[in-house]
């Protein structure tokens, strides 16, 4: 009779495991599929904090020496027009100058009154952005000084980039984590771990045409996190 009794138990307790351990594989089973795949925006305008800036002149004539000393006494003005709106020596390039010989081919039938053109370009490449901004502005006074520009769109840049770069993927993270509670929130669950995740290409554009100085940076993340 005792034994009967014990067997009973055992296979009681049998039952119970076995229910409990049908249930949890049932439980994991039904919730290994619940996840939810969320974005993270992050955006920042930044100024730029690098420019090249060049500007291009050109002198024509028929004395090639006298030509070359007047391109040369351009290339002076321009120097002295950009120092004086703040800028260093160091920081502009004067380029030699090219001469290009209209009569030097055989074939060509120059019909201009002068035979030689000198070209040459100062450039500049600095940190002071804002003084270049004003000296762009500033142009006028180069032809009041009677030297003709040919002025280039500046290049802006934004070196600073690789500093904002970790703040802002973890700016990305954080929205996403937040959108994924709220989701979780909602369906009655709560968030898991992540599951998987891929970092978006970062995006680094002119705010528009008008302002190129100021950067448009922009990264979308995306998470997949589990749901318990």
């Amino acid at each position: 009779m005792m034994n009967r009794v014990t067997e009973a138990i055992i296979l009681a307790v049998g039952l119970v495991v076995m229910g409990w351990s049908i249930k949890c594989g049932i439980d994991n089973f039904a919730n290994k599929d619940r996840k939810v795949t969320v974005k993270g925006l992050a955006e920042r305008e930044v100024p730029a904090d690098k420019v090249t800036w060049s500007i291009s002149t050109t002198e024509m004539g028929n004395d090639l020496p006298a030509l070359y000393q007047r391109i040369s006494q351009q290339a002076e003005k321009i120097k002295a027009f950009l120092v004086q709106n703040g800028l260093d020596e160091n920081e502009i390039t004067i380029n030699p100058p090219s001469v290009n010989d209209l009569e030097a081919n055989t074939w060509s039938e120059n019909r201009k009154s002068y035979r030689y053109t000198a070209h040459t370009t100062v450039t500049v490449y600095t940190k002071k952005v804002e003084q270049v901004n004003k000296a762009i502005y500033r142009q006028g006074d180069l032809l009041e000084q009677g030297v003709a520009i040919e002025s280039g769109y500046p290049n802006y840049e934004l070196a600073s980039f690789l500093e904002l770069k970790p703040v802002m993927m973890d700016e990305a993270i954080k929205a996403a984590q937040k959108t994924a509670e709220q989701f979780a929130e909602a369906s009655n669950s709560s968030l898991g771990g992540i599951t998987n995740a891929g970092q978006g290409q970062f995006e680094i554009e002119d705010r528009d045409q008008n302002t190129p100085y100021i950067k448009k940076i922009r990264v979308v993340t995306t998470l997949t996190y589990a749901l318990d």
